[in-house]
């Protein structure tokens, strides 16, 4: 199990924030997905045996948003 930041640009109001998250935690493997959308930022939790964070970061550019690791 791992823990993830994610910067997310695009999310300009609250349906964009669940549009991310639900984008998230569809992706195989994760077991939640919290996204603040004023920090613009996504804490995912996530199998890493089964998913990686490219898996991740796509999930979010498919829902149409761009994302980064944090830090």
């Amino acid at each position: 199990m791992a823990t993830l930041k994610l910067r997310v640009s695009g999310m300009t109001c609250g349906h964009c924030q669940m549009k991310v998250e639900q984008a998230l935690l569809g992706a195989s493997g994760v077991c939640s997905a919290v996204v603040d959308l004023s920090g613009g930022e996504a804490e995912v939790d996530f199998n890493d045996d089964t998913t990686t964070t490219d898996q991740l970061i796509s999930a979010i550019e498919k829902a149409g948003y761009r994302a980064k690791v944090a830090g």
